[in-house]
């Protein structure tokens, strides 16, 4: 392949993105950030969803299936290394994976909490 302009840009770019994330601050940020809009898209989404009440059903059937799906990718065996447990060492771990992960903690912390306000 060629060294464009374009080319070298991008490179330079994703190796500079890949050097800032890999900052432990700015890694928990992200995760933070993710855990944060999760809640909120719980939130967005059970409001929207309980306006109408056709599609219950099936939102929380897409949401059963992708927190099954996370914790499929993320608590998985294939995944570890055989004698380690899943919260071992987060530094081997995809950043992608862990803000999934935490949008699914989010995600299910705010639909239980919305749970608890209808109770009341």
């Amino acid at each position: 392949m060629q060294r464009t302009r374009l080319n070298t840009l991008i490179s330079s770019t994703s190796n500079r993105f890949t050097r800032w994330i890999f900052n432990p601050w700015r890694r928990l940020s992200l995760i933070i950030i993710s855990l944060l809009f999760g809640y909120f898209f719980a939130i967005v989404l059970s409001s929207v969803a309980g306006q109408t009440a056709d599609l219950d059903v099936v939102i929380s059937a897409i949401l059963l299936l992708f927190v099954e799906l996370v914790s499929w990718l993320v608590y998985g065996r294939q995944w570890q290394r055989p004698g380690d447990s899943p919260v071992a060492d987060n530094s081997q771990r995809s950043l992608l994976l862990e803000a999934a992960n935490a949008f699914k903690i989010g995600l299910t912390y705010a639909l239980f909490v919305e749970a608890f306000k209808l109770g009341s």
